[in-house]
Parts: C-alpha cells; structure tokens; sequence
C-alpha cells in the first residue's frame, strides 16, 4: 500500500465514524498536522503511529510480509466520503438525531455504501442526497 492509498483509507474510516480530525488526534495522541499529512499522502507513519490511528479509528491493523495481495476495497467509495464531509449530511445526522451522532454519521453511510454496492451505475453526490432525504423522511415519519 502506498502513501496515497493509506491516506485515503484513514480519510475514508474516519469518514465513517463521524469523526474530525482532531477528534482521531485527540483519541490517538497524535497531532492534527500528523494525522492530516498522512491522509493527504504525505509522510511515513511508523507502525505505533499506525496502532494508535487505528485503535482512535476502531480499525484492526494488519502488517504481512508476504506476496502482494490483490486490491483491497475501500472502506468507503470516493462520493460517500465527499458527503460525509458535507454541511447537508451533517444537518441530516442532526435532524435525526440521537445520543451519538458520531456512530450515527457512520451508520448512515454504510446505508449508503450498501445502497451503492448493488446500484447498477456508481452513485452521483446528487443520488446519495435523493437517498439521505428518503432515510430522513422515514426516520420523521414513520408509516
């Protein structure tokens, strides 16, 4: 793995999770600046910088030395971590609410990471927003 694709997956697991920067940095012990360098594909992380993000990430670390395997998926795809990112999602999460909108941020794209798994075509932002407003009218009201 190279340092382009472990900064996107840590971008993509905290995506996930809900999480800021500084809420990984604060729970790894690690500074903002690091952890921001390293998802941008910048700097070699040593391997306890690599057990500390993962254990703030609640991700399992795996090292081999061995024949390369093949490719990996992505936590989530490119557009979901866009949406995450994105005032809209973060106003949707609010409205539905609940005592942990960190774990709730991270449900609601796994919902759509599904939704786009077995989409026939890759998911526009603007596909992801139809299906955010759908899991938000049904948690407001439901049948």
């Amino acid at each position: 793995m190279d340092n382009a694709e472990l900064g996107h997956r840590l971008r993509s697991l905290r995506a996930a999770r809900g999480k800021t920067v500084a809420d990984v940095a604060a729970l790894a012990g690690l500074s903002v600046p690091y952890i921001a360098n390293l998802e941008n594909g910048r700097g070699n992380p040593t391997l306890d910088a690599l057990r500390r993000l993962a254990t703030a990430l609640g991700a399992d670390l795996r090292v081999e030395v061995g024949a390369a395997p093949g490719p990996a998926a992505d936590p989530l795809p490119p557009v979901l971590v866009r949406l995450g990112r994105g005032q809209r999602f973060r106003d949707c999460v609010a409205a539905i609410g609940g005592p942990e909108p960190g774990d709730l941020a991270g449900r609601l794209l796994a919902v759509l990471a599904s939704a786009a798994a077995v989409s026939p075509h890759p998911l526009t932002e603007a596909d992801c927003h139809r299906l955010l407003d759908a899991l938000l009218l049904i948690t407001r009201h439901p049948a």
